[in-house]
This record gives C-alpha cells, structure tokens and sequence, in this order.
C-alpha cells in the first residue's frame, strides 16, 4: 500500500509540469504573435513579453517542492493514502495554476503588444494566478 504514496509523489511533480508547460506554450504563442504584430507596425517589440511567457514555469518547482514533501512525509511514516491524494490534487491545482497562468500571460502579451503600456499591470495579474499555486503548495505543506 505504500507504494501508492510514491504515485503521490510523482503526480505532484508530473502534474504540475504538464501544467506549466500548457502554460508557457499559451503565453509563448502570444508573446511570438504580439512580436509579430509590432514588428510589421515597424514598433519595437517588447523583451519584456520573455517574461510574461516564463511565468508559468514557476509551478514546476512548486511541484518538486511539494514531491520533497511528500517524500519527507512518508519516510516519517504518513498515511500514504493521504500522500497520494495531496500529490494528485496538489498537482493538479498546481498544474491548473500554471495553465491559467499561461492564459492571463497571453492576454499581458496581446496588451502589450497593442499599447505598449501597462507592463506593471499584468504582472500583478499574473501574480494573482500564481498565488494559487503557492497557496495550494503551503496548505498541502500543512496537511501532511
């Protein structure tokens, strides 16, 4: 039965990486058509957008964080059931994080391909979706 709490483990991880990396794939895709766009408007393209297509990568290591944990957690003889179930609802929220991530960062990279103004703006928005990954990530810490 313990085993199951290692399959909790890597779903923290696992999870959270597929979500970061539907997440940056989102924000990228923006970031390359907002480029575009100022580019053929002979505008300059903001760097900055590298960023905002970055953001979502953070919640992979909030899932390796949380898989330390649950491995700091089962060696002290946790219930593994409840090991699994924080890594795959950990990862999950985790991951669901990231990809909305992706999403709000798509939108800073249109915006700001558009006016070139606001950059302050989105970065707090995309602070806010982030906050759930950390939320998700202490709150798991307290449970186990």
């Amino acid at each position: 039965m313990s085993n199951i709490a290692y399959i909790g483990m890597a779903c923290a991880l696992a999870i959270s990486a597929m979500g970061s990396g539907m997440g940056a794939l989102v924000a990228s895709q923006a970031a390359i058509g907002a480029w575009k766009k100022c580019f053929s408007q002979g505008k300059p393209a903001p760097f900055i957008m590298v960023a905002f297509a970055g953001a979502p990568l953070t919640q992979t290591i909030y899932g390796f964080l949380l898989m330390t944990f649950i491995e700091s957690a089962i060696e002290s003889g946790t219930n593994a059931l409840l090991c699994f179930g924080i890594g795959v609802f950990g990862g999950i929220a985790i991951g669901l994080s990231a990809f909305f991530q992706g999403k709000v960062s798509a939108c800073a990279c249109d915006s700001l391909g558009e006016t070139g103004k606001g950059t302050a703006n989105y970065f707090i928005v995309i602070g806010i979706v982030e906050t759930v990954a950390l939320f998700t990530l202490v709150l798991s810490l307290l449970v186990l």
